[in-house]
């Protein structure tokens, strides 16, 4: 896995769309992808030197950025 982060730091990240998903390491594609997805919209966070970007502007793939959910 690319991504190295303490298993309790994966614990207590969520994504920050409105349906607060727990992220996994990796992208759907590609699991040693310097990602995390959320389990819930299927957007990927990128992860830049250790840190991640939980940004829904940085995200790729999933639903769109600033409101997926309840239209």
């Amino acid at each position: 896995m690319a991504v190295d982060l303490e298993a309790q730091l994966l614990e207590i990240l969520a994504c920050p769309c409105e349906q607060h998903g727990a992220l996994r390491p990796g992208l759907a594609d590609d699991a040693q992808a310097d990602y995390l997805t959320c389990a819930s919209c299927g957007r990927g966070f990128p992860v830049r030197d250790g840190i991640p970007v939980l940004l829904l502007e940085e995200a790729v793939g999933g639903g769109s950025p600033g409101g997926a959910g309840e239209g």
